[in-house]
């Protein structure tokens, strides 16, 4: 039986798209509206208790039971490990996949997050402080990754989870005021990787209705 993903058109969202399609697992979508509020409706907060997208529910989980998932970084683990790739085995290809994929759960998603709030202000004088702190901070972590991706060729070595979790954000660049070439090794991973065809796969899929 195909996963349900439960979903919207957002960074998080495109990284679990992106992940099913190259894993190539079955999946249907279950699009979560919250621009309407549906993420707080009582059946999928029995699915993500912090009322957040995405979650899955795997029919076919441990032990042939079902699971379900919430958090995109567990969402992207859990995934990994069901399908036996794109997550070493080796300890130390492992520790680089997760230093990664944390690092983008705890930085490189809450900091343009920001940016998309603080942008889309009305007032200026809300704004100014916002935007000045969060788009330095964002400016610094695509400094970071550009200093990492200058010496290899994906954030852990081999194509990884890591990637699918930070390219749902770089997706956004747009949004949060980047200018890509400003990073040209960040340029050059996020063109190969949106010329994939899995990943454009995953980003065509509709996750709005």
């Amino acid at each position: 039986m195909p996963i349900q993903f439960f979903a919207f058109d957002t960074p998080n969202g495109r990284k679990i798209s992106v992940a099913l399609e190259e894993m190539n697992l079955p999946y249907e979508v279950q699009v979560v509206d919250i621009t309407a509020g549906e993420q707080l409706e009582p059946a999928f907060l029995r699915i993500s208790p912090n009322n957040k997208i995405p979650a899955i529910v795997d029919p076919d989980g441990p032990d042939g039971q079902p699971i379900s998932v919430f958090e995109s970084g567990a969402i992207l683990l859990y995934l990994a490990e069901k399908s036996g790739r794109f997550l070493p085995t080796d300890v130390r290809g492992r520790v680089a996949v997760l230093e990664w994929l944390m690092f983008q759960m705890s930085n490189f998603g809450p900091a343009p997050g920001q940016v998309h709030h603080f942008v889309a202000l009305a007032s200026e004088e809300d704004k100014r402080y916002g935007l000045n702190r969060f788009m330095a901070e964002t400016r610094r972590l695509y400094g970071v990754m550009d200093r990492r991706l200058a010496e290899h060729s994906y954030f852990a070595g081999d194509l990884s989870v890591a990637d699918f979790a930070v390219l749902g954000w770089v997706w956004r660049h747009p949004r949060h005021q980047v200018d890509l070439k400003d990073f040209p090794h960040v340029l050059r991973w996020y063109e190969t990787l949106m010329a994939r065809p899995a990943v454009m796969r995953g980003f065509a899929v509709a996750l709005r209705r």
